[in-house]
């Protein structure tokens, strides 16, 4: 077996690393953060951790693509009422629309196909 090069792994702590500011292309920004390793993708596609900060609530909007996410801390209201919490592993397809909530904040580990696509 070939040793993996220095530059072909990347760690980082989820507890200690830096979370950059999530920037909707408008420029809004909401107070969520992004934890991505491979940056040949925009932030907040393919697979990261995001965090959401207490009494924040997304944009709506719609996928570009599938979404899955694992909630690794706290707790996410969804836009129809249910509630996700801690340990729950989410998927949406294609096309769905929704828009979150979190009371406390939470901690998501995320996998996003494509861009999100902003919905009133």
């Amino acid at each position: 077996m070939k040793a993996i090069g220095r530059n072909d792994r990347q760690v980082v702590n989820i507890r200690e690393g830096a979370f950059r500011p999530f920037v909707y292309p408008d420029g809004t920004a909401l107070g969520d953060g992004v934890l991505q390793l491979d940056d040949g993708l925009p932030l907040g596609q393919g697979f990261h951790v995001y965090r959401m900060p207490a009494g924040m609530t997304t944009r709506g909007h719609r996928h570009n693509g599938h979404e899955q996410f694992l909630i690794l801390e706290g707790e996410l209201h969804e836009s129809d009422g249910t509630v996700l919490r801690a340990g729950d592993l989410v998927f949406y397809r294609d096309g769905s629309e929704h828009h979150s909530y979190t009371p406390h904040g939470c901690l998501l580990a995320v996998h996003i196909a494509g861009p999100e696509i902003a919905v009133e």
